[in-house]
């Protein structure tokens, strides 16, 4: 390697959204001849932290990263970006003495000019105000590192304001990719050979909404679907009421659509669904689900869970233990309600107490794996198709994800890597199942 090329460290937390715009900036740092690639923990010349805002946590998380690289090479360029960059500009600049190069959200798309530009960094010029962009970050990755599954991003941003989250202060309004410029994108990651795509955003069921004309998901679906690309798709997060007759049946029709579910919850007590300005109440997320098992009788589904909203009282939890008992879904997502500064949930009275917070999240994390155990159980002596994603160090198992988002390991060649193949599931594992291909 060159003692002359420019060495960056590029590192991320946070969302499925935020690993695909790393990606995106690393893909475009790999056409450039004067550029040497380097891992987070190696000196290096110029430091990437890709932050998150999500919980408080996170941004301690973003601080100490961004404190990491001050530590490990203080001449090095600091490049910041990501909700935590977004809402938190100040705090960070006020970690150190040298400059650091803030990039909002909205101008990403820049960063790696700015990463290779000699110029100082002008704060305002690449933060922006993030309230009024009406265009989505053009990016595109190539390369998803040591991934098997690629990123496929069609929306950022978000009109919701849910009670609790910063989200919509970080990322802005809700904006989406040309239909075309998506196509296009999954064509790329087809000839780069990866067999499955995940179709991802910020508020992905909000796809094309702002867009003229107005679209939807299941357009855009549609119209992937008919490209005929040897892929296989898999959407992340929507919401309950967006989850529409058009989609799961396009869903059903195709098995290159993964029989799969991500549906947040956050609360099961109409009371607190309100008070979080979430715009569904219980009985019509039960309904939902009950759908897209009608749709989809195997599908995996999953649920987001939010623990100790401010007023959320013993009755409440009891509501929302009940709601989720009763469900016929397959996983759980446990976490406990964080204070995030900026959202009104910061302000409200009746905040639950920590160790109050834990016991509740111990007994829905019980009851997730109760859940899981029985999903697996229905799906033993089953076939199902897996994403081989490679195996266990000295082992001669290989790992992957059913259509249905099972982990399984099974017996096979390391060559199997990035292929699919039917598995046979025959035995409950400890994080998972054992099959054999058939």
């Amino acid at each position: 390697m060159s003692t002359d090329k420019k060495k960056i460290a590029v590192t991320t937390l946070g969302c499925k959204v935020n690993q695909f715009e790393s990606a995106a900036f690393l893909s475009d740092f790999a056409r450039h001849p004067e550029v040497a690639l380097v891992p987070f923990s190696e000196p290096a010349d110029v430091y990437v932290v890709n932050t998150c805002a999500v919980t408080a946590k996170a941004g301690a998380q973003s601080r100490q990263l961004i404190r990491r690289a001050l530590r490990a090479n203080p001449e090095a360029r600091l490049v910041v970006t990501g909700c935590y960059a977004q809402v938190a500009a100040q705090e960070i600049m006020e970690i150190a003495d040298c400059p650091i190069c803030i990039v909002g959200n909205a101008f990403k798309h820049r960063l790696v000019e700015v990463v290779l530009s000699d110029r100082h960094c002008d704060l305002e010029m690449h933060l922006g105000n993030i309230a009024v962009q009406k265009e989505i970050a053009p990016l595109a990755a190539t390369s998803f590192g040591e991934r098997t599954r690629g990123y496929l991003k069609v929306q950022d941003g978000c009109n919701s304001f849910c009670a609790y989250c910063i989200v919509p202060y970080a990322r802005g309004r809700s904006r989406s990719l040309a239909p075309d410029q998506a196509v296009a994108q999954a064509e790329t990651l087809a000839a780069q050979g990866y067999k499955e795509l995940v179709v991802t955003g910020i508020h992905l069921g909000h796809y094309g909404h702002d867009l003229s004309p107005k679209t939807s998901l299941a357009t855009l679906m549609a119209l992937l679907l008919e490209k005929n690309l040897p892929l296989r798709y898999r959407l992340s997060s929507l919401e309950p009421t967006e989850i529409s007759e058009e989609l799961l049946s396009l869903m059903a029709a195709s098995p290159s659509i993964m029989p799969y579910l991500h549906i947040p919850l956050q609360s099961g007590d109409d009371r607190i669904l309100k008070m979080m300005n979430r715009r569904y109440r219980a009985a019509a997320f039960a309904e939902v689900v009950a759908n897209c098992l009608r749709h989809l009788p195997e599908a995996g589904i999953g649920v987001d869970v939010l623990v100790g909203f401010p007023g959320e009282d013993e009755q409440a939890f009891r509501h929302t233990y009940d709601l989720l008992a009763s469900l016929p879904v397959s996983y759980l997502h446990v976490f406990p309600y964080s204070k995030r500064p900026g959202t009104p949930a910061a302000e409200m009275a009746n905040q639950v107490a920590k160790e109050e917070k834990s016991r509740r999240v111990a007994l829905l994390k019980e009851l997730d794996r109760e859940k899981r155990q029985a999903f697996y159980r229905r799906n033993l002596g089953r076939a199902r198709q897996v994403l081989v994603e490679g195996g266990k160090p000295g082992r001669r198992l290989l790992k992957g994800f059913t259509d249905n988002y099972i982990p399984v390991e099974f017996p096979g060649s390391p060559d199997l890597a990035n292929q699919l193949v039917e598995v046979r599931l025959e035995e409950l594992g400890t994080n998972g199942m054992l099959g054999r291909i058939v």
